[in-house]
Parts: C-alpha cells; sequence; structure tokens
C-alpha cells in the first residue's frame, strides 16, 4: 500500500461523495465540537474576570450567562430559518450577500474566517491548559502540546468529514454523558440541602474582595463569557454534509447542540453559585479548572472525576475540530465568487477541500507560536468574529423576511431583528471592553483582510476582462517562430532539444554560455560534424551556434539578453525558447542537480513578454 494511501486514505472519487455524508449524531461531533466545549470555559472565562470581587462574583455569575443563554437561543432560531432558507451552505456570507450586499456579505465572510482561525488557537490551548492543570510537569511543554494536537487534527480532517465523525464521536458523547450527569446529581443534592450543599473535594476558600462590583468589570466579564457562543454558526455552514433530508437533519444537529449548550451552562451557573466555586489564577501555583472544581464538588476525586476531567480535555483539546469541518467550506465559497485564489474550491483526494485544511492549521499554528499557547493570551481575540457573523447573518434574515412575506416571515422577523440587535450590541460591547486587552488585533485585521480579499476579487476581473476574446481563430499565414535552444554542452538532452527545435521553425540557434571553460566544452570544435552536417544531409537548415562568453561567470544574464535582444530585432516574429530539462526519479536526487532550467523559465516568462514561449524538453534519468 503507498504510504499516501496509509496516512490519509485511498483517494475517493466524486461519485462517492454521498457515502460521505453524515446525519445528526455524527453532525453533533463534527459541527457542535466548539460550541459544545465552550462549556466547559465560557463561564471560567467570565468568572476569571471577577476574580478581584471575591465571594461576591460567583452572585454575578448567574445573571450573565442568563443573558449569554438569552443571546444565544436568538442566534438558534435565527440559524434554524438560514438553514431552511439557505440550505446551500456559507452561513453569515450567503445570507448577508444575498440579502445586504456583496460588501457586507464579504465582512460576514472575513468575520468567519477569523473566527474559526481564532476558534482553532483558542480550542487547543484551553485542552493543552486542561491537561497541565492535571499535570503540572507539562507546564514546559505547552506550546509542544499544541501544535501535536494540531498536527493530529489536520491529518484527522485530511482523511475527510466521515472519518472524522467517527474519531470523534465516542469523546464528544462521554464529555456530554458524564457533564449531564454531573450537573443533575449536582442539582438534586442542592436541591436537597435547600441550596447550600456541601462539596465532596474541598474548594479553594473564598478570597477576600478587592475590588467593588462596578458595571465595567461585569462588562468585561460578559464579553468574555460570550466565548461560550462560538461555534453556533458551524451547522448553517456545513449543510450540505448532512444527507437526505438535508434541511431536517442539519436542523436536528443544531436543536441537539443548543440544548445540550443550554443547559451545560446554567447548570454550571446554578452550581457555581450554590457551591460557592470562584475561579483561580490560570498560571498561578494552586490553579483549578471551574470544571474540575465543579466536578470535584458534586462527585469527589474518585474514578468518574478521572472520566469526566479526561472527557473535558480531550474534547477540549478537539474542538477545533469545527473549524476544521467549516473553514474549508466558507472557503470555497469565497473562492467561488473570486474573493480567495481558486485553488481553495477543489476538492482532494478525501472529497475535502484540502487547500482550506492545511492554510487554517498553518495560521492556527503561528498564532499559537505567537502566543506561546496560552488560553488567557488568545481569549480577548476571540468571540468578536463570531459575534459580527452572527449579526450580519441576522440581519440578512430581516431583509430576508421583509422580501418574502407572508405568515411565516411575520412569525420570524422580529425574531431576527431581535437576535440582530442583541448581536450587534454584543460586538460593540465585546470590541471596547475587551479593546486594550488584545482586541484591537481583530479591530485592526479586519479591515486589512476586507481590503485584501477584494484586492483578490478585482486583479480576477481585470485577468477576466484581459482574457475575453470572443473573435474567431485567425488563420492567416504567419512567418514560423524563431527557436533558441540553450546548449550547455553537448549529449543526449542538447541533441534532444535541438531534434524538438527543427520541427518547429528552419531557424534555430543553439546557444552555449560559456562561463567557466576549463569545465565546459566550447561545442564550436564538433558543431560541424555533430549537428551541421547531418542537417544538410537532411536538406534541413542547419541551427547556427552562437557562444556567449561569460567574464564573471554568469549562466542567466547573457543567455536572458541575447533572447531579449533577438526580439526585439525581430518585432513581428514570434520567439521560442527550448530548454533540455533532467527529470529525476527520486526527491532526494534534486538536491544534487541546480535546476538551471527551472530558473531560466521563471526568468523568461518574467522579462519575455508575450512574444516569447519557453518550452522544455525533459530528459528522464533512470534508475
Amino acid at each position: 500500500m503507498p504510504l499516501l494511501d496509509w496516512v490519509l486514505g485511498r483517494p475517493l472519487a466524486t461519485d462517492e461523495q454521498d457515502r460521505q455524508q453524515i446525519g445528526p449524531l455524527a453532525g453533533i461531533p463534527v459541527l457542535g465540537l466548539d460550541a459544545i466545549s465552550s462549556a466547559a470555559y465560557g463561564p471560567e472565562a467570565a468568572l476569571t474576570l471577577m476574580i478581584p470581587l471575591g465571594a461576591l462574583g460567583v452572585e454575578y455569575v448567574g445573571p450573565i450567562l442568563a443573558v449569554i443563554i438569552g443571546v444565544l437561543l436568538l442566534v438558534y432560531f435565527s440559524y434554524r430559518q438560514t438553514i431552511a432558507a439557505y440550505p446551500g451552505g456559507g452561513g453569515s456570507y450567503t445570507v448577508a450577500k444575498a440579502n445586504l450586499g456583496l460588501a457586507w456579505g464579504l465582512t460576514g465572510g472575513v468575520a468567519l474566517v477569523l473566527d474559526y482561525i481564532l476558534n482553532v488557537a483558542v480550542g487547543i490551548a484551553a485542552g493543552v491548559g486542561a491537561i497541565v492543570s492535571a499535570i503540572p510537569s507539562l507546564l514546559p511543554h505547552t506550546l509542544a502540546l499544541c501544535l501535536v494536537i494540531l498536527a493530529v487534527l489536520t491529518l484527522v480532517n485530511l482523511r475527510g468529514v466521515r472519518e472524522s465523525g467517527q474519531a470523534f464521536m465516542v469523546p464528544t458523547y462521554a464529555f456530554v454523558v458524564t457533564l449531564v450527569i454531573v450537573v443533575v446529581v449536582g442539582v438534586v443534592k442542592a436541591i436537597a440541602s435547600g441550596g447550600h450543599p456541601a462539596p465532596v473535594a474541598a474548594l479553594p476558600p473564598l478570597t477576600a474582595a478587592t475590588h467593588a462590583a462596578t458595571l465595567w468589570i461585569l462588562v468585561r466579564a460578559f464579553a468574555n463569557g460570550c466565548t461560550a457562543m462560538t461555534g453556533v454558526e458551524a451547522v448553517s455552514n456545513g449543510v450540505p454534509l448532512f444527507r437526505a433530508p438535508t434541511i431536517p437533519n442539519a436542523q436536528r444537529a443544531l436543536t441537539a447542540i443548543i440544548a445540550i449548550l443550554v443547559f451545560l451552562l446554567a447548570g454550571v451557573a446554578y452550581l457555581s453559585r450554590a457551591y460557592g466555586i470562584v475561579a483561580t489564577d490560570p498560571g498561578l501555583p494552586g490553579y483549578q479548572s471551574i470544571i474540575s472544581m465543579l466536578v470535584g464538588a458534586v462527585t469527589g476525586r474518585g474514578v468518574f472525576y478521572y472520566l469526566t476531567i479526561g472527557s473535558v480535555v480531550t474534547v477540549l483539546a478537539l474542538s477545533a475540530n469545527t473549524s476544521f469541518a467549516d473553514f474549508p467550506r466558507v472557503c470555497r465559497v469565497l473562492a467561488e465568487d473570486r474573493f480567495l485564489p481558486d485553488s481553495f474550491a477543489i476538492r482532494g483526494r478525501r472529497l475535502v477541500y484540502s487547500q482550506g485544511i492545511l492554510v487554517l492549521a498553518g495560521l492556527s499554528g503561528v498564532l499559537l507560536i505567537a502566543f506561546g499557547g496560552i488560553t488567557d493570551r488568545l481569549i480577548p481575540l476571540f468571540a468578536i468574529g463570531a459575534l459580527l457573523a452572527f449579526t450580519m447573518s441576522q440581519a440578512g434574515m430581516v431583509v430576508h423576511w421583509r422580501r418574502v412575506g407572508g405568515r411565516e416571515a411575520a412569525r420570524s422577523l422580529p425574531i431576527n431583528a431581535a437576535g440582530a440587535i442583541a448581536t450587534g450590541l454584543t460586538v460593540i460591547v465585546v470590541a471596547v471592553s475587551k479593546f486594550s486587552d488584545g482586541a484591537w488585533i481583530i479591530v485592526f485585521i479586519l479591515p486589512l483582510l476586507l481590503a485584501a480579499f477584494w484586492r483578490i476579487r478585482v486583479h480576477y476581473g481585470r485577468v477576466a476582462e484581459q482574457v475575453v476574446d470572443t473573435r474567431p481563430l485567425s488563420v492567416d499565414v504567419a512567418a514560423p517562430p524563431m527557436v533558441v535552444v540553450a546548449a550547455q554542452s553537448w549529449n543526449k538532452m542538447t541533441r534532444r532539444g535541438l531534434q524538438f527545435a527543427m520541427q518547429l521553425s528552419p531557424e534555430v540557434y543553439a546557444v552555449q554560455v560559456q562561463a567557466e571553460s576549463a569545465k565546459m566544452k566550447d561545442l564550436t570544435t564538433t558543431w560541424t560534424t555533430l549537428v551541421e552536417e547531418p542537417a544538410r544531409a537532411a536538406k534541413l537548415p542547419p541551427p547556427k551556434l552562437v557562444v556567449l562568453r561569460s567574464t564573471y561567470r554568469q549562466f542567466f544574464q547573457p543567455l536572458v539578453e541575447f533572447v531579449l535582444e533577438l526580439r526585439d530585432q525581430y518585432p513581428t516574429r514570434d520567439l521560442v525558447v527550448v530548454i533540455p530539462d533532467l527529470v529525476v526519479t527520486r526527491w532526494y536526487q534534486g538536491l544534487l542537480h541546480n535546476h538551471r532550467g527551472a530558473i531560466l523559465r521563471a526568468l523568461l516568462r518574467l522579462r519575455g513578454g508575450p512574444r516569447v514561449a519557453v518550452v522544455s524538453t525533459p530528459f528522464y534519468l533512470h534508475d
């Protein structure tokens, strides 16, 4: 079996696409890991900012998460409608483009692109943070662990959507089941104890407040907690992944994802208040995650604790899979509208958009390296892209319902309008409250990406204008081209190049550049015997030999200048440059050769202009 088949799986034919589609159960791990896993770090992100409030911070976590859940439900109802109205995928970009115009659509698309890149970095960093929390000796290897997990996710997703769904199904459902058990048991204990249950495992002592509960602290805590909303849009972007009936299956998966997330967020908020759990400083001795303290308080530190924490760690580390499923598809839609290179719209060997997967892995890796794989450094950059995409999508649906009209529109439009207002205000709150903590980077990058994507579209438009031609083929008799053969020395490659050149034109120049005479035999001494006499015997014009002396041992400049001079001397003639090439059959053999042919081709294409054509005559080296 070839190595590539073993690593990535056999190539899939185009007509196997239907067999790669998934149902609602597989859709949850493929498209819902990001959203579901945020229940593990969203509440902690909010509570961490309320550490200065001490025990008082617990009193505010419930109201803050209640507001987040309210916005989340508005977004859910909006995306259910988006799935039905725009089942082709693309989510916010497609909806905004169709209803608000191309510029707003691109804004939604760029917001999604940023969100998915950051989601990979934050998800992996959060997972490794949980691992390091459980095994402190691994702290010095935080970044290395992040990059290893990134490589595994990349490899799994290159194998195809169906394979990634199967690979992540067990850890996803283990995470859901164990945390649901924790919440249910904890709530029962809280109710039985009158709202103040005794923790099974001791909790860190509550610290005294060092700061009053100001509006600014609560707003920033809300902004951090909004990270729990990311990933909700994933299903609407990946609707084509689902098998028939596509729309109902996608809606079922979205409903299940939101139901699980809302249940876990509400449960964590309630139990944090009931048990008096406050956040501890990340990175300091004695740090424990909120989930770790909560599970220990409810069930103790036995086997179930380690099973639950293991599932949490696994899902946090794998939560970036949502981005790997959706980022390539968003890039495909953008590429089809010429905002990204065409190669993003081409499916690879396993019917996934491989270039999007590799680009996502590369950009996320750069982020992880730049921020050292630390979640707290990445969190301030997070959520703005997702919330902006939510706003674009819901505003687009408002316009959609106004255009469609009818009973369904009368019922749905207010929901979308409320969602657009809520998420729009949330974008502003998050951007302002996190601006000095690092959100300014996103605020700065977003317009730069918009400009870059737009420039790509403008470039493609100019190319289309310049190459379009409706005129019929011109069959006027033209003079044959002049042909120049790059002849380094006399060998099989040079002979093959001359044979090919003489089939193209009766006017052939063989050009030898004498850079170091001691190492290269001058063709002048043997040219008559080897070339001129056989050509005359065949009643063909013999090629002309041109030997260029290079005082400073340059090869490319004399040859290119000769070609340019010949081109300018005959302004009505085309010129073909034939470059004999040695082709090796093993990759390591390429390290032993100078690749002059490839360099010469590049130089001639840059400087030659439209009348200079470049042709290679390959000679294959056999083992």
